[in-house]
């Protein structure tokens, strides 16, 4: 299974930048992992939330292809626990899935269209974290997933 991380617009921070970079490295012992970043859009000050959050999807969905397993990271999502996610992944290996595109969305979430195309969506927390924030916080939960299946020790229960 290959997993893709579509993400809109670049990380600005660069203590996160590090962060992420760190997980994708260690992802790669697991399985192909890509990072996709969407350009934030130019001159947006004159455009409504939702002219962003259309202009958005469709460069999102020109990224993935009609036979990706679409998962949005989405506030509305269902939860799990990190067990919980690990065994998510491995249905998804299980079911024959060859790509597995996770993405996060601009400011102001995702259009109609992305979330008719995608096939579900996963909260990380009923907590509000910052757009670039949550860029770590997945790529790392991603990366627990992949040591719990492979019984290491970096998840502690």
């Amino acid at each position: 299974m290959n997993i893709k991380l579509i993400l809109v617009g670049k990380t600005e921070e660069k203590y996160l930048q590090e962060g992420i970079e760190i997980y994708e490295k260690r992802l790669k012992n697991y399985i192909n992992f890509e990072t996709i970043v969407i350009p934030s859009l130019k001159d947006t000050k004159n455009l409504s939330p939702q002219t962003v959050k259309e202009k958005e999807g469709e460069l999102i969905l020109k990224q993935t292809s009609k036979f990706d397993k679409i998962i949005l990271f989405d506030e509305k999502g269902t939860e799990f626990t990190s067990m919980d996610y690990s065994a998510y992944l491995q249905k998804h290996m299980n079911a024959g899935v060859k790509n597995l595109c996770f993405v996060v969305g601009g400011a102001f979430g995702f259009s109609d269209e992305v979330y008719k195309r995608a096939d579900q969506k996963v909260a990380l927390s009923k907590m509000t974290f910052s757009h670039q924030m949550i860029r770590l916080l997945i790529v790392e939960q991603i990366y627990r997933a992949f040591t719990i299946l492979k019984n290491e020790p970096y998840h502690n229960q």
